[in-house]
């Protein structure tokens, strides 16, 4: 019996726990993919749930210098899978899940599996091939960069289903597209192709081969600077997108700025990059620590407070 429990449990341990795996690629990377091949990657409650698990996992992971996010097979996401999702028996509960917005919490699930992103602490790219429709539109629009095959086909497919995209996409799609272009896509659900999403901004860029490979050679380049570095420069650009336009918001921008220097300035790893700017020796260079407490989620909570109090002076402070 003994043995037969043992045995149970390997089984178990190899079984994966949703439809989302999370791996490790050269120590520092984290390859978040969506499992479900032969669903094109739908998104079924499972996968919600996994990935806003795995934004979490990795948003608290100070080892962490980069995330791809990526799809098995054919596909990076074709959206949300509504057969199962929106199956009689279980339609009200799964809209109640997605929809409902825990106390004190930006996001919803819905939601989360988009927005989540923008808050962990190292830059996040998605690597987008074949489909990329609905939610798997809006997740990929929650990473810092998007790197297209030129094979990916891009839609807010929500006009589809007479419905708006509410996974995130208005926080990104805006600073991402003109106004007219959003509400284009928007109301038409049409699909597009990797050079014309290039040109629209919904792309970052796009490549001959395997958008996956490029991704990984983006991770991997970030992850050998600082990851200190790498943090304050995401605070840093989603605070200037965020903060709106007019002097007061430049001066509280100029501010951030120093902030951030001062907080990087003598660390270990600024050191550390220093002295490989200078040509010290392989042997006298330090190598870089995990990122410092400094830039945890909950240490970035000041940025966002100084931006609230903007918000709230209507452009009046400092005047």
């Amino acid at each position: 019996m003994r043995a037969l429990r043992r045995a149970v449990a390997r089984v178990a341990q190899r079984r994966p726990l949703s439809t989302v795996r999370v791996e490790r690629v050269d120590k520092h990377i984290a390859v978040v993919t969506l499992d479900r091949p032969e669903k094109l990657n739908a998104l079924d409650m499972a996968a919600f749930r996994g990935v806003r698990e795995a934004a979490l996992e990795l948003r608290d992971d100070a080892s962490v210098r980069c995330v791809v996010l990526r799809g098995a097979g054919r596909a990076f996401c074709a959206g949300l899978d509504v057969k199962s999702v929106m199956h009689p028996l279980r339609a009200k509960a799964n809209c109640a899940e997605l929809l409902e917005r825990p106390s004190g919490e930006a996001a919803n699930l819905a939601q989360a599996v988009s927005y989540l992103w923008r808050g962990v602490p190292c830059p996040v790219v998605a690597a987008v091939h074949g489909a990329c429709f609905g939610g798997g539109l809006q997740i990929a629009l929650g990473a810092d960069v998007r790197i297209a095959a030129q094979d990916a086909k891009l839609s807010v497919m929500e006009a589809k289903w007479g419905l708006v995209p509410d996974m995130g996409a208005t926080a990104a799609l805006r600073e991402l597209t003109r106004r007219d272009v959003a509400l284009e896509l928007t109301t038409s659900g049409r699909v597009v192709g990797a050079r014309e999403a290039l040109e629209l901004g919904l792309v970052t860029r796009v490549v001959e081969g395997s958008a996956f490979d490029a991704a990984l050679e983006f991770a991997r380049h970030v992850a050998k600077g600082s990851p200190d570095a790498a943090a304050a420069a995401k605070q840093l650009w989603h605070a200037a997108y965020d903060a709106g336009a007019g002097e007061p918001a430049e001066r509280e921008l100029l501010r951030l700025e120093t902030v951030l220097q001062e907080r990087l300035l003598g660390g270990w790893n600024q050191v550390a990059c220093s002295m490989r700017g200078l040509g010290a020796p392989p042997v006298l260079t330090p190598g870089f620590a995990d990122r410092a407490d400094a830039w945890a989620p909950e240490a970035q909570s000041a940025a966002r407070e100084w931006l609230a109090r903007l918000e709230a002076s209507d452009g009046d402070e400092g005047a």
